[in-house]
């Protein structure tokens, strides 16, 4: 996903300041979501929230630069899955950042935790184009 560096994303070391990068995440977040489960989410029922979030930053990105979020699951447990995401130079192919992030699927009634919906895991293994078993936890 193709992201806009706004001007107000710059700090004053000419880059874009580190937290910004989790709202990048974020936006790349949601477009994966929709893709992947389009019509299958119930919305007032289920939720998707961050369990943990971690970055590892390997070079500066710039105001001019032109940068694309990737994003992909990398493995898939009973309640939640784990996302890779990483901020990609769209130029030189240079990963500036890579960002893995735990989405735990949640009850928003119950408001717990709950046991990932069969067509979920079905949804995310197709999208990716791999079985469940390969991006099962060990």
């Amino acid at each position: 996903m193709p992201v806009q560096i706004r001007f107000s994303d710059v700090d004053q070391f000419g880059h874009v300041n580190n937290s910004v990068y989790f709202s990048l995440y974020d936006l790349a977040k949601t477009t994966y979501v929709k893709a992947v489960l389009a019509g299958r989410m119930k919305w007032n029922d289920v939720g998707i929230v961050v369990a943990n979030i971690n970055a590892n930053f390997m070079s500066p990105v710039f105001f001019m630069d032109n940068v694309n979020i990737e994003t992909t699951t990398i493995e898939i447990g009973n309640k939640s899955f784990t996302l890779l995401q990483r901020a990609v130079d769209a130029e030189s192919g240079m990963v500036k950042c890579e960002c893995r992030t735990v989405m735990v699927v949640y009850d928003l009634e119950a408001q717990t935790p709950m046991l990932m919906p069969e067509d979920y895991r079905q949804a995310i293994c197709e999208y990716e184009g791999c079985t469940v078993e390969e991006l099962m936890r060990k």
